[in-house]
């Protein structure tokens, strides 16, 4: 008799366990660089031209909310939920409370300037729905959002605030 009420207490346990677990979505990463915000839909009409092109309007911020530590950017990965991703290259250190925005297009890298450009002139964000990971070199997740223009955007101007 004992058995049954602790297999029916354990199972309860369970079951209420896993009712209460958050969805991995509102995990928060243990991350000092998180996605600040996504400007997801460049402003007029989209052109992934290289030349004229509005690519460079469609950035993403990430940002150091540490107070003390100093972080490399090199070999972290930003990819959408597509699979389409961007690597950083190069040693690119973000001060704590700095800033980089990861801009689409072809231009010229720039620690003054805090902009690093994917070297490539296609669009990454869908300007419908899409899914931002932040990746760490080692592999683990630093930062993860997903959105959709109707749910996020309210003011319609196709940027998104996450970590202010």
């Amino acid at each position: 008799m004992r058995m049954r009420h602790a297999l029916a207490a354990t199972a309860a346990a369970g079951t209420i366990a896993v009712i209460t677990a958050a969805p991995a979505q509102a995990t928060e990463y243990s991350s000092a660089l998180k996605v600040k915000g996504v400007q997801y839909d460049a402003p007029g009409s989209d052109s992934n031209r290289c030349s004229g092109g509005n690519t460079k309007d469609e950035y993403l911020t990430v940002k150091n909310y540490s107070r003390t530590a100093t972080v490399d950017l090199k070999g972290y990965v930003v990819k959408d939920a597509a699979g389409n991703r961007f690597t950083f290259p190069a040693s690119h250190k973000l001060e704590p409370g700095d800033y980089v925005k990861l801009r689409g297009g072809r231009g010229t890298d720039s620690d003054a300037k805090n902009v690093v450009y994917r070297q490539n002139c296609n669009f990454i964000w869908n300007n419908d729905k899409d899914t931002i990971y932040l990746i760490k070199p080692n592999g683990s997740r630093a930062d993860v959002h997903s959105y959709t223009k109707r749910a996020n955007d309210a003011d319609g101007n196709g940027y998104i605030t996450y970590h202010g």
